[in-house]
């Protein structure tokens, strides 16, 4: 029968099958502190949720959210807070009933097993269609490249503009987005921000954090900053913005 790609709204009772999929991020990914200002309430963008069902298994998810980014004052673009920037205003947005002008990509996750078989690209598709639905002319991302954790020391805008043979991106997840009609718009420096206490990032990674300075950490994009005197490590993620227009 294949995969089957389904929206939240339509498919409620899955939504704990797909939170499953959580697992396959790096524990410390989880301790984002703006990101249950919108997975606590997905089903108010149920709309705008997709899961991939390969007979009753969740395999994949994808996650985006509606966003005021032309229609308020004070907002001059895309947000170099990224991923965090754009939870936020989508929050604000809806509690003040704010049109949005344009869909925001969060998050896409396939199971291992059905990597490379064209359902990542299905879930983008998806949630193009449902941006389309709502009239908005763009669905931007901040995008996290699949393979930069290999590269923690090399800046983001350094790796993010480097280019194979045929000028497509180096990276596979910024090459995917390029090849289904996205453009690379800039570097969201600081899309997110995560801090704790060494014990916690000793529980989060099960790397010692013996010494202060940048430290690697396995599936970080960059080093996190670690301070042994205060007792404190704070990892800073930039992401990459691709505009896809609808």
């Amino acid at each position: 029968m294949g995969v089957e790609i389904t929206s939240l709204a339509a498919r409620p009772d899955l939504h704990d099958a797909a939170d499953r999929l959580t697992e396959l991020w790096p524990r410390f990914m989880l301790h984002d502190p703006v990101a249950d200002l919108y997975y606590a309430r997905q089903q108010d963008h149920a709309a705008h949720i997709f899961l991939a069902l390969d007979g009753h298994e969740v395999v994949g998810r994808a996650y985006s959210v509606p966003v005021a980014i032309e229609r308020h004052p004070r907002r001059q673009g895309l947000p170099a807070d990224g991923w965090d920037g754009i939870v936020r205003w989508a929050w604000l947005d809806q509690l003040t009933g704010r049109q949005p002008s344009h869909v925001s990509a969060l998050e896409i996750m396939v199971a291992p097993p059905h990597r490379g078989t064209g359902l990542a690209l299905r879930l983008l598709d998806a949630m193009k269609d449902a941006a389309r639905s709502i009239g908005v002319s763009e669905l931007v991302a901040p995008v996290r490249p699949s393979r930069k954790h290999e590269q923690p020391h090399t800046p983001m805008a350094e790796y993010a503009n480097r280019t194979r043979g045929d000028g497509l991106p180096i990276d596979p997840w910024l090459r995917l987005h390029v090849r289904a009609g996205g453009s690379i718009h800039d570097v969201c420096p600081t899309s997110m921000t995560i801090t704790g206490t060494l014990e916690q990032w000793r529980s989060w990674t099960g790397v010692a954090f013996d010494r202060s300075g940048p430290t690697v950490v396995p599936g970080a994009l960059a080093p996190v900053h670690v301070d042994l005197r205060h007792d404190h490590a704070v990892y800073v993620e930039a992401n990459v913005w691709v505009v896809h227009p609808l």
